[in-house]
């Protein structure tokens, strides 16, 4: 296990860049994360224990859409550009959705690409991720949002392929209440049912081509992260949720990536109470169909 105890980081999403030798890490890096937005920041390192920064990749102007709660950016190479995906508690209304901004490199300046949110306007959504399927479709996999539907929801949406909106309507690939580790969350009720948590959605495919989806929730009211697969191989699914979770130290919203050694990698942040939320990188190893860390 790899902690780096000196950056307070939620939501931490490496980009590895083999040409240039250097990891780049984002996160969620204001201070309080829970209040206004100041931006984002990255780190850079040519390993996993050393880096230099922080260095400004996005900070909004004055006609930006939100100024409070901006969160888990994450950052993809695609058509030659660089696309953050991040959520935003919009002034409107104040939903959260998450938007896409771009840059020529990773250390940005990254700029608003689409119109406010790609996210359905009257739906709170959170923690969008980009996969790009084998027919070379773009998707946003995002949360709607449990504070908006007692049961957390992940769904799956097609983008167009400039990444500026929406292609189709939202589907629902599972709700939390679905994972046989979950339990409700009680620190908070909404509307006085039993409530699920569904955050932090990544998908990844292993050596064999399976595709995976890490997602985090709560056992107990303590923050962990599970793992699916899809049986059917595409983002459809059906998704078949592994029996435990990977990691139920009070962390989680995960992602996988891979070691300019080829290892897979997975990161996420603990704890998970402000300010004391640190970035973790523990290496990701597949044994007869089920992913663990090695530690």
């Amino acid at each position: 296990m790899i902690k780096n105890v000196s950056l307070q980081i939620r939501d931490p999403f490496v980009l590895p860049v083999k040409r240039e030798g250097l990891y780049y890490l984002f996160g969620s890096t204001d201070s309080n994360i829970w209040g206004r937005g100041t931006g984002f920041d990255v780190y850079t390192g040519t390993d996993l224990e050393h880096c230099e920064g922080p260095f400004a990749a996005f900070r909004p102007g004055p006609d930006f859409y939100a100024e409070k709660n901006f969160w888990a950016p994450e950052v993809y190479e695609y058509n030659g550009r660089y696309f953050m995906f991040a959520t935003f508690r919009r002034k409107d209304n104040e939903l959260l959705g998450t938007a896409v901004l771009t840059a020529a490199h990773p250390l940005g300046p990254f700029l608003p690409h689409s119109e406010g949110p790609v996210t359905p306007v009257e739906w709170s959504s959170l923690d969008g991720t980009l996969y790009v399927d084998e027919q070379q479709q773009p998707w946003m996999i995002f949360c709607h949002e449990w504070q908006q539907t007692g049961d957390g929801e992940i769904c799956a949406m097609r983008l167009s392929g400039d990444l500026r909106q929406a292609a189709d309507k939202p589907v629902v690939l599972f709700r939390g209440s679905e994972a046989p580790w979950t339990t409700p969350y009680s620190s908070i009720k909404y509307q006085g049912q039993e409530n699920y948590v569904t955050d932090g959605p990544f998908l990844f495919q292993a050596d064999d081509g399976t595709l995976y989806l890490l997602w985090a929730s709560f056992i107990h009211n303590t923050y962990a992260l599970g793992i699916a697969h899809s049986e059917g191989g595409g983002i459809a699914g059906p998704w078949i949720h592994q029996e435990q979770p990977l990691f139920h130290q009070d962390g989680g919203h995960g992602m996988v990536f891979k070691t300019f050694e080829n290892k897979f990698m997975l990161a996420v942040h603990s704890p998970n109470q402000t300010p004391d939320e640190r970035p973790f990188f523990l290496e990701f190893i597949e044994e007869k169909g089920e992913w663990k860390t090695a530690e």
